[in-house]
């Protein structure tokens, strides 16, 4: 399991545009790069990230290795109706990460 760390305003008013931010601690090797016994560290990155409230996408976005190491996304929504926003991030060697956080629209 991935570490995570997201940014979401608790609440927000109907039509309010809020900032969502997340870190994941993620190594995004390249593929390229040779480890300490001179071979290639094989390719482990995070290929995609996508944003859901309430099971509809508001954000997504390709990466590719040349993102860094832990990768920071930022990105703004319309606070539309109470429930739950989803992120989840999927990559190399099946991986794949989702967290959740509830916010209420009033």
């Amino acid at each position: 399991m991935a570490n995570v760390m997201i940014n979401v305003p608790k609440t927000a008013r109907r039509g309010e545009v809020i900032e969502i931010k997340a870190l994941i601690l993620h190594p995004m090797e390249t593929g390229f790069r040779p480890g300490t016994n001179g071979r290639i560290i094989p390719r482990n990155i995070i290929e995609r990230f996508t944003a859901t409230w309430n099971g509809r996408e508001v954000f997504s976005m390709a990466m590719s290795p040349a993102v860094a190491a832990n990768p920071f996304v930022s990105f703004f929504a319309v606070a539309s109706e109470s429930g739950t926003i989803a992120l989840r991030w999927t990559g190399d060697e099946d991986f794949a990460v989702e967290e959740q956080v509830a916010i209420t629209v009033g």
